[in-house]
Parts: structure tokens; C-alpha cells; sequence
């Protein structure tokens, strides 16, 4: 949802702006272009080969760019490292990317063989296979149940934990396998590995963690009439998202004398997306994985 973001985003030259979520560059090039010519933008992606791709892909825009290898729930520290204390606005663009997903080797794919991998920082020290082994069959259960909604959690969870445990299931394939031979039954247009797959990947990569903990520190580092732009995919993300801004755009009713007064907080966000907005019937035919994604909004008061 490209122009949709940058609708909301608003960029303008003389202003900075961190996409927290870089990936191969493209939201962040939309971003530059529209903030010519002294806007600056920081680019924030824990995928090392995200920041390759991205680096050449925005190599014209010189030192308008700063690329920084890390985690977007670590932006606030991210940006104080980089001596600034504050941005007109921020992007995320939630979950696994394309090339992570084409690559078997990256471990993120069912459909493709590959190790048990899944992690979107390749340096980091747990896989989804070390995840497997170090919790307990309950844990697991609870994981798929929690991450993935997937309402054969324990009978999966046993199957996963012994055959890893057995050696039996040591890549991508062979878990999806074990997955569908132990869900009874099938969903039309659904693989039965994709829940499965979906909550170690979020577990793995401790996605909702990162988002909660940008949501917590935002508004420190998001100047006045600066915006915040989040797209989701999933609807755990979506409500932590939805609700964050819900808390921080609430008035209590008083005059702002009287709120002073009381010690109440001012509003301190204004939503700009009333519902999410959604990616058009001609973008999802296009790219039929944009067809989950949930766009929100909101602007620093």
C-alpha cells in the first residue's frame, strides 16, 4: 500500500523520517523522492541482506540516508545512538517480506525446502528448531494457540516436539508434513501448515514483543504534527496497534484548565484512520500477499 502510506506519512523536504522496517527499500525511496531535496530518512532492518539490497537501491540519494542494522522495538535507543533525538514521522511495514519468504534457505517457506530456520536476523542465536527443542510440548501448544489460532495446538505440538526430538523432522518440508498429517482436517484455500508456520515465525523473531515495545516508546521520538504509519498483516498486530492509538488520542471530557488542574494527560495522538485502510482489489490481484494488510495512522499532537 505505497501510496497509501506516503499519503498518510506526508513527507516534505527539511524533515526526517525513520522506516523502521526497511526491507528492500522501496516505501523508503517513495519517502526521499517526496522529501527532495534535503529531507533525510533512517533506515532500520534487522536483515542484514534487506540492508544490502536497500542500500543499493537508495545509493543516489547520498547522505540523505542513514542504514542501521537492528530492530525497530529499538528505535528509540537506535536513533539517540545516531545523535537524533527526534523524527516528522515513521513507517513500519509489519511481518516477513517477499525475498525472505523466496528464499528455501531462510527457513521461512512450507512450500519450499529449507532448514528450521526463520529468523529475520540471520545473527541472532535462536532458529525456529533450537525454539522446538528448548520448550516444553505445553509451551509449544501454547505458542501455536497464542501466535497461530490454530485449534489443534496440542496434537501438533506433540508431533513436532518428538519428531525434532527424533530427528525425524530436521527442514521446512518435512515439518509441514508432520503438520498436515496430524491436522484432520482441510481448508479449501489454506495450507494446514500455515498457522504453524506463522506462530514459530512470530515467536522466533519475538514480533509482537518489537511492536510492543515501539508502541510503548513512540510518541518519545515522534515530533509535534510528526506521524506514525503502521501497516499489519496480522490481527494481534493490528489490535496492539489499534488500541495504542486508541489510549493516546482519548480526552477526558475536561477543559484543558480543569485538566491541569487534575493532573490529566492531554490527548496526546490524533488517529487519522477512523477503520484501517485496506490494499485495493487491483493491488491484492497483483500481489495476492498484500491481500491481509491493514494500514493505520496517526499524527503527534
Amino acid at each position: 500500500m505505497p501510496e497509501e502510506a506516503l499519503a498518510l506519512l506526508q513527507p516534505r523536504g527539511g524533515a526526517v523520517y525513520c522506516d523502521g522496517t526497511l526491507g528492500g527499500g522501496g516505501h523508503a525511496e517513495r519517502i526521499l523522492a517526496a522529501s527532495e531535496p534535503d529531507g533525510r530518512l533512517i533506515g532500520i532492518d534487522r536483515d542484514p541482506d534487506a540492508l544490502a539490497a536497500a542500500g543499493a537501491r537508495l545509493a543516489r540519494f547520498g547522505d540523505r540516508v542513514t542504514l542501521v542494522h537492528g530492530a525497530f522495538g529499538d528505535a528509540l535507543s537506535l536513533l539517540r545512538e545516531l545523535g537524533v533525538d527526534a523524527v516528522d514521522g515513521f513507517l513500519l511495514d509489519l511481518g516477513v517480506s517477499s525475498p525472505q519468504l523466496d528464499r528455501p534457505e531462510r527457513g521461512f517457506s512450507f512450500r519450499t525446502e529449507g532448514p528450521l530456520d526463520m529468523r529475520m536476523d540471520p545473527t541472532a542465536a535462536e532458529t525456529a528448531e533450537t525454539l522446538i527443542r528448548r520448550i516444553g510440548i505445553d509451551d509449544l501448544a501454547d505458542l501455536l494457540r497464542r501466535y497461530g489460532d490454530e485449534r489443534y495446538a496440542g496434537r501438533i505440538a506433540r508431533a513436532i516436539k518428538e519428531g525434532v526430538m527424533a530427528g525425524e523432522i530436521t527442514t521446512t518440508t518435512e515439518l509441514a508434513a508432520v503438520v498436515a498429517r496430524t491436522v484432520p482436517t482441510r481448508e479449501r484455500s489454506k495450507d494446514p501448515a500455515t498457522r504453524t508456520f506463522q506462530a514459530l515465525r512470530i515467536a522466533v523473531n519475538d514480533e509482537l514483543g518489537q511492536l510492543e515495545r515501539f508502541l510503548a516508546d513512540f510518541p518519545d521520538f515522534i515530533r509535534v504534527g510528526g506521524r506514525v504509519v503502521v501497516i499489519a498483516f496480522h490481527s494481534l498486530e493490528d489490535g496492539l496497534v489499534k488500541n495504542r492509538f486508541r489510549d493516546l488520542a482519548k480526552e477526558s471530557g475536561y477543559p484543558p484548565d480543569i485538566e491541569a488542574k487534575m493532573g490529566l494527560p492531554p490527548p496526546t495522538l490524533k488517529v487519522l484512520t477512523r477503520k484501517p485502510l485496506e490494499p485495493s482489489e487491483a493491488e491484492v490481484a497483483a500481489n495476492p500477499r498484500a491481500r491481509s494488510a491493514k494500514l493505520r495512522g496517526a499524527e503527534r499532537l
